[in-house]
């Protein structure tokens, strides 16, 4: 998918470090969207959606306590932004995935891919804007 490069930079390396790992599980389910199309993928499907959820709840933590830690003023909707994207997450029934695979993986590629761009572009991007550091 090539979906990380340096134009989501928002120049904090920890916070690079995470978007670009977001990033790689994007991939991993792009890549099975691509993979041997007859085969079963819902175990594969549940793996890389428990990966994301773990690992967005893990990014939101350290991102929320830098912003707390350097007196970043926009918080508190930065945080709110953060907890509806995990009720996004959590909105995939994983009993549906298993009836329509393929249309899972979009979906999920799809949320993902634009929340996460969206929101880095637009939103983390102002983290330097907004710290007293």
């Amino acid at each position: 998918m090539g979906s990380w490069s340096d134009k989501f930079s928002v120049n904090i390396d920890i916070i690079d470090e995470q978007h670009k790992e977001l990033f790689n599980i994007l991939d991993k389910c792009y890549e099975l969207l691509l993979k041997d199309k007859e085969n079963d993928k819902y175990d594969e499907i549940i793996t890389i959606l428990e990966e994301l959820k773990e690992y967005t709840i893990y990014h939101f933590q350290t991102e929320e306590d830098f912003m707390r830690k350097n007196g970043y003023s926009k918080f508190l909707t930065h945080k709110f932004a953060h907890d509806a994207f995990i009720e996004e997450i959590n909105k995939f029934d994983i009993y549906s995935i298993d009836i329509d695979q393929k249309k899972s993986i979009n979906d999920i590629l799809d949320v993902v891919s634009n929340w996460i761009k969206v929101h880095i572009m637009e939103t983390d991007k102002n983290i330097p804007k907004y710290l007293k550091m």
